[in-house]
């Protein structure tokens, strides 16, 4: 990915497996959510491939953002791909639930005399985007705060919303940028208890960055550790703690050698 004359991106190549929970870890600058604005349709790759496994067959979403100049982000999210961001996105005056109905625009009618005569197609489509948003107020503990303004919630809770809110197009594959960014220990535990059971009993996949290591490591089947635009390293959670270049990396040490040097 580039930027002008700036590489954002080199060579970044990983897969994720369905039905995994796998982290995009890194210090700051590495190109974490390059990576993730490059998934989910924000920017077009300079060059590369990326692919979603539907049913087993594979899309090119990097022809689905060269096949128009607009929306890109709304042609992958099509495809199963939601994502939430590191700073908070909602719709702060308006209702928890109406948060999540916007989600589902895609969903209903948009026929203008269907509107106006609130035809049985149109009440049925609305009715149906009302019991998903309930549906999923419940799973993240909000349902009591359905009609408070989305900017009242503390922001924990505005957390929470944001990951149902993204639940609500149904996707295969959840992109969560800094999902603990500010949470308390707390909110962290049920965090990754909320995670675990997108997996567990909603099957999506779920990629996520994240700096709380604990978290990453508690939670995660595959790590990948971006360092300047490129991966170093890729894994099981052990195999990259015990990474010499993961630990480079985040201490910012020189090699052996030079720090022997220094040292001395």
């Amino acid at each position: 990915m580039r930027f002008g004359g700036i590489l954002a991106l080199t060579d970044v190549s990983f897969s994720i497996a369905e039905g995994s929970i796998s982290a995009l870890i890194g210090p700051n600058g590495a190109g974490k959510t390059t990576v993730f604005n490059c998934v989910t349709g924000f920017y077009p790759p300079s060059s590369g491939n990326m692919e979603l496994m539907v049913d087993g067959t594979p899309q090119d979403l990097g022809l689905l953002l060269s096949a128009g100049l607009f929306n890109g982000s709304h042609r992958i999210a099509r495809t199963g791909i939601a994502r939430t961001f590191q700073n908070i996105r909602l719709f702060r005056d308006m209702t928890v639930l109406e948060n999540l109905l916007v989600a589902q625009h895609h969903s209903l009618n948009h026929n203008l005399l269907a509107g106006f005569f609130r035809t049985p197609s149109y009440r049925s489509a609305e009715q149906a985007a009302i019991n998903n948003a309930i549906g999923w107020l419940k799973v993240v503990g909000l349902l009591e705060s359905a009609n408070r303004l989305a900017g009242t919630l503390p922001y924990g809770h505005q957390r929470r919303l944001e990951i149902a809110r993204a639940m609500c197009t149904h996707p295969r594959l959840i992109c969560l940028d800094e999902p603990a960014a500010g949470l308390n220990p707390r909110e962290t535990e049920e965090l990754a208890v909320l995670i675990r059971a997108l997996r567990q009993d909603h099957q999506v996949t779920v990629l996520l960055i994240e700096h709380d290591m604990s978290l990453v490591m508690g939670i995660s089947d595959h790590i990948v550790v971006l360092d300047q635009g490129r991966v170093i390293a890729a894994g099981t959670a052990q195999a990259v703690a015990n990474s010499p270049e993961v630990i480079s990396a985040y201490l910012g040490l020189e090699d052996e050698h030079s720090a022997t040097a220094t040292t001395s």
